[in-house]
């Protein structure tokens, strides 16, 4: 569990990150939980965009998500895109502060 201030710093830095993923008109896939999986190994911070096409609004997608990756966080909502943040736990790219 990740803290507010902790929380604040996450969404500092997915500020200025693009978007990596997308969620499509199929919704959540199991192609796309993987990919997210992927890129929280590689990166720990994830922005994925929901489009305008997709069955699902960005809050209805992250939890989604969330429910296939139960130890990742949600950082933030805002509009169509949303931010999920899991610790690399072998080595970790991004210090949260305390």
């Amino acid at each position: 569990m990740i803290t507010t201030k902790q929380r604040a710093y996450l969404r500092g830095l997915a500020n200025s990150a693009p978007a990596i993923l997308q969620v499509g008109k199929d919704g959540i896939t199991p192609a796309l939980v993987e990919n997210i999986l992927v890129a929280l190994e590689a990166r720990e911070l994830v922005k994925v965009s929901v489009l305008e096409t997709a069955p699902l609004s960005a809050k209805e997608a992250i939890a989604e998500v969330m429910a296939g990756i139960p130890e990742a966080e949600a950082v933030q909502v805002i509009g169509r895109k949303f931010v999920l943040y899991r610790q690399n736990k072998k080595e970790p790219k991004i210090v949260l502060p305390r």
